[in-house]
């Protein structure tokens, strides 16, 4: 579905020198399958999340969806950003058929295709409000809705989760896994999560410091729906930290200076915490 082979980007900085964010990436990611990306902070996610989404444009390398070359945005392809971007003047359920009205669709059907995913993600009785009588995780969910509306075959998240507490985000984790397996899309995940990542994903894909580059990839073999209590989630959540250990250090030695050196114990076990945030 997904298949990025020895891409590289750079940008230019203000004083003009460039900067490389990502350095021969290259990714499958198969048709239904949820994939996670982890790492540190400027690592290039969200940069490999926009290359694919069309966004942004790659120097070499190629990217494709389904087998075409991606040249920029389409339809095939729906980002959820961190924010939930929602217009204020509209109401949840004029956000959510925004897209289909753009796309000509009548109003009588944009409006049962909105209904229908507002209750998919539990907002149906809310589809007459305005997005700031909503709690952030309502407004997520719209988010989500407005996404699944366009009925594509893949959903970009962009760390759509990050600003929300610990409770909002356990209970998303659970609609998003139950989205997941009724619809079965294809989902490229953003995040700096570890708990996040190991919980929802098929596949943990953990990339090193600038310039960013995949270090690991591991498998969640558990069952679903997952159970946060599941011994095999802990394991991998471990592994995985394990795996972050050094690029967390050179994090580290490049905001205090080379003398600075993580020892055993330094980095909290509580891997529902985002990368790095135990130190």
């Amino acid at each position: 579905m997904i298949r990025i082979r020895n891409v590289n980007k750079t940008f230019i900085q203000r004083d003009g020198r460039p900067f490389t964010a990502i350095d021969n990436v290259s990714l499958d990611i198969a048709k239904g399958e949820f994939v996670s990306l982890l790492g540190p902070s400027g690592c290039g996610k969200s940069t490999i999340l926009n290359l694919v989404a069309g966004l942004e444009p790659h120097e070499d390398g190629l990217i494709e969806v389904g087998g075409s070359r991606v040249t920029g945005p389409g339809s095939d392809r729906v980002v959820v950003f961190q924010e939930h971007a929602l217009f204020p003047w509209l109401t949840v359920q004029d956000n959510v058929a925004f897209g289909l009205k753009q796309k000509g669709i009548a109003k009588k059907e944009r409006n049962e295709i909105a209904l229908e995913h507002m209750r998919t993600v539990h907002l149906s009785k809310f589809a007459d409000r305005y997005p700031h009588e909503l709690s952030g995780g309502m407004k997520q969910r719209a988010a989500i809705a407005r996404a699944l509306a366009m009925d594509p075959d893949i959903l970009l998240m962009d760390e759509p989760f990050a600003s929300l507490d610990e409770q909002t985000r356990i209970i998303l984790h659970k609609e998003l896994e139950q989205i997941w397996l009724q619809t079965q899309k294809t989902i490229l995940f953003i995040t700096h999560n570890i708990r996040e990542a190991v919980i929802l994903s098929d596949r943990v894909v953990v990339m090193s410091t600038r310039p960013g580059k995949i270090k690991k990839e591991f498998a969640v073999q558990a069952a679903r729906p997952r159970s946060q209590k599941d011994t095999v989630l802990h394991h991998v959540e471990n592994a995985i930290l394990e795996t972050l250990r050094d690029e967390l250090e050179k994090v580290v030695r490049e905001e205090t200076g080379d003398e600075y050196s993580i020892k055993t114990g330094d980095i909290s076990d509580r891997t529902s915490d985002s990368v790095g945030g135990g130190i």
